[in-house]
């Protein structure tokens, strides 16, 4: 597959997925995330059917991001695990009928002041959690990519170097086609990460790769002109720059040229 460069919608921006579509293409960009939660925050916000259609419009491949705001894989509460397991799998089911790549996913967390055996647990739920929508995503056809994440101060999280997003990888028994890795690089570089560690470990299971950059003191998602070299060396099917704001995006690129007129000011 031919490798695609886009960006991830926020609900920060405003835009409609159509107006975000053909910011996108103007840009010349050929792919969009769309993060499932922020979707729902629009008031319209079209069906999977007609996400694809729209993508078919504009010639732009699509990719999902799985619930991450209000949602916990790694929830040491088995309801709100269950619960979480659900949104994951609604998301795959909208990702095959929108015709998607793939659906990028986070691997859960907990709090770091909470007692050995209460992280112990919610460990568990994580691995857990992915495995059972991880096999719904091979029954469903549909990749589920599942992220670095930048280290917390305050949450334990399980995918934030390499061994440890390859320890969750061999817990979970499905085909990798359909268990793949979501590379990002700013991720990667705040938490003092090489990224290039990440494509030695996983190589072309890499299917999303996130862009954006940062100082290296916090999870900034700053613009990223320079990244074709990584665009160039990083085996993923869909590079997609996640920016605060539009403006951010065409800053990546080289672009000025001007974002949709939604009536809301892009804030960070």
């Amino acid at each position: 597959m031919t490798e695609s460069v886009g960006a991830a919608m926020d609900i920060r921006f405003g835009a409609t997925v159509a107006e975000f579509m053909r910011y996108v293409t103007d840009l010349g960009l050929d792919h969009v995330e769309l993060k499932r939660e922020y979707l729902a925050g629009h008031p319209d916000t079209p069906d999977p059917e007609g996400i694809r259609e729209l993508s078919d419009r504009h010639g732009v491949s699509v990719t999902y991001h799985a619930p991450f705001r209000d949602w916990n894989l790694g929830s040491y509460d088995e309801v709100v695990r269950q619960h979480s397991v659900e949104r994951v799998k609604r998301t795959i089911d909208d990702a095959a009928d929108a015709g998607a790549e793939a659906v990028v996913v986070h691997g859960g967390s907990v709090p770091k002041r909470y007692p050995e055996w209460v992280r112990e647990q919610a460990r568990a739920n994580a691995r857990l959690s992915l495995a059972e929508c991880a096999e719904y995503a091979q029954v469903l056809g549909v990749p589920l990519c599942l992220e670095n994440q930048p280290i917390d101060e305050d949450r334990l999280r399980y995918t934030t170097t390499p061994a440890d997003l390859a320890s969750v990888l061999e817990t979970v028994d499905v085909t990798p086609k359909y268990l793949g890795v979501t590379l990002d690089v700013g991720h990667a570089n705040v938490n003092g990460e090489d990224w290039k560690a990440f494509v030695a470990a996983f190589g072309e299971r890499i299917r999303v790769c996130h862009l954006h950059d940062n100082d290296g003191t916090a999870d900034q998602h700053e613009p990223l002109p320079d990244h074709e070299p990584l665009v160039e060396a990083i085996p993923a099917n869909h590079f997609v720059f996640e920016m605060k704001s539009l403006d951010d995006i065409a800053k990546s690129v080289g672009s000025d040229s001007s974002p949709p007129d939604t009536g809301v000011t892009d804030r960070a």
